[in-house]
């Protein structure tokens, strides 16, 4: 379920970021966002990818 302003104001409130009133909105909508993405690379199939860690950095 989508995030409401009020519950993004109380999950910032929490994590110790009181927000402005004003930012209740927008960071929710950013919050939804974010949700929507991750669920679309959770819902991918990764299959033989190795792990990010088994590779080197580029340039060295």
């Amino acid at each position: 379920p989508p995030l409401s302003p009020e519950e993004a104001a109380r999950a910032a409130h929490r994590a110790g970021l009181p927000l402005d009133g004003e930012r209740h909105a927008p960071v929710a909508a950013v919050a939804r966002t974010v949700h929507e993405v991750l669920s679309r690379l959770r819902d991918l199939d990764y299959g033989d990818t190795p792990p990010a860690l088994s590779g080197t950095p580029e340039g060295r």
